[in-house]
């Protein structure tokens, strides 16, 4: 994985004079992807720092009470293999289960995985019938908070994420259950881990470590 990084360099004009000017480049540097799981709410308690995916933290830590995402975004799992409910983990603090779920059912992370961003123009088709069939939507670069303000239902049995990443959620409001959509075909609900074919809300991942420029002077 790479990120791009603008540095300030020192040049000679191009037209060959003595004189010098700043001249901006862009360069591509190694991204490494970090997250720090805590013990204990608030940061505290034994640090467990995950730079790749992890099928079962519980094989290293007693338990999952806060988590800083220091690069990313990630997802984290109820249960381990990557498997139940899906909790998006972009850029920043967790001081406690309730910033990361605001479902009343699970709050436990068992395992971790990075999620892919490699695009960042988003596109995503919604069906209403499995196999791509019935009713489509088409969300392009935005965020959808209520499907029905657009003039779509909650069904959506099927979908294809053109390009970007993507989460899906049962209620409006990015609120409830959380489902993931990386780049490919999702012919059948269940191919996103759900059991009914509902989804009220949709918003883009995006990767906030590449989503702004990074300066440095050399």
């Amino acid at each position: 994985e790479w990120t791009r990084v603008w540095i300030l360099k020192k040049a000679r004009r191009p037209d060959g004079s003595a004189s010098i000017i700043d001249v901006w480049e862009l360069i591509q540097l190694p991204y490494i992807l970090q997250l720090a799981v805590f013990e204990l709410e608030n940061f505290r308690g034994k640090k467990l720092e995950l730079s790749s995916e992890c099928k079962d933290v519980f094989e290293k830590t007693q338990r999952v009470g806060s988590v800083i995402v220091e690069s990313g975004p990630w997802v984290g799992f109820e249960r381990s293999s990557f498997v139940g409910e899906q909790f998006v983990l972009e850029k920043g603090e967790y001081p406690r289960w309730s910033t990361w779920t605001n479902c009343q059912n699970s709050y436990t992370l068992t395992s971790f995985k990075p999620l892919k961003v490699d695009s960042a123009d988003h596109k995503l088709y919604l069906f209403e019938n499995a196999g791509f069939e019935g009713r489509k939507m088409e969300v392009v670069d935005d965020d959808v908070p209520s499907l029905w303000a657009h003039g779509f239902q909650d069904r959506v049995a099927s979908v294809k994420a053109v390009s970007g990443t993507w989460v899906g959620y049962i209620y409006p409001g990015y609120r409830g259950r959380q489902y993931v959509f990386e780049h490919g075909d999702f012919k059948h609900w269940n191919d996103w881990g759900a059991s009914a074919p509902q989804i009220q809300s949709v918003r883009r991942v995006r990767d906030m470590q590449c989503s702004h420029v990074n300066m440095a002077t050399v």
